[in-house]
């Protein structure tokens, strides 16, 4: 086992993990964080988006151990960091981006590291941020307004 510390949703917390735990499985078992969703557990569907120091990450393939002193946000901590509802989940609700959920937290996710470093994206780059991450009910139109009106609202 090995003792980790690390920053969660801007609380300092530890624990002791197995060296190849996933990120996800301490999230969601250690800390009871279920909006971090196992999907594929390789890396392909991005369902398990979480941000490490800012970047966003698929956690089913960070080992655990590799969050010692580090700062996670996750989908629970949004509003947490922001102190009211954050505008990529407000654009979101209000895209009608939100069909069956599992993909959701995810993309939210993915959006707000993708919208720190892109503050006024083009359609193009829009698209191409979202790649990695699965959806099987929206078709990405409603996701992709979504990204374009938080832009506006950031």
């Amino acid at each position: 086992m090995i003792e980790i510390c690390f920053t969660l949703n801007g609380d300092s917390v530890s624990a002791s993990v197995p060296p190849a735990q996933p990120a996800t499985q301490l999230l969601r078992e250690a800390f009871g964080l279920t909006g971090t969703k196992i999907g594929c557990g390789e890396g392909e569907c991005g369902a398990c988006t979480i941000l490490v120091d800012g970047e966003a990450m698929n956690s089913c393939l960070l080992p655990a151990a590799l969050l010692d002193g580090r700062e996670v946000l996750t989908i629970e901590g949004l509003d947490a960091a922001e102190g009211m509802r954050h505008p990529v989940l407000r654009a979101f609700v209000d895209a009608g981006a939100v069909q069956c959920g599992f993909c959701t937290p995810g993309m939210i996710m993915r959006t707000v590291a993708f919208l720190r470093e892109h503050p006024r994206p083009t359609d193009e780059q829009i698209a191409r941020s979202i790649e990695g991450n699965l959806c099987r009910c929206t078709g990405y139109v409603k996701i992709q307004d979504a990204i374009r009106a938080a832009a506006r609202e950031s």
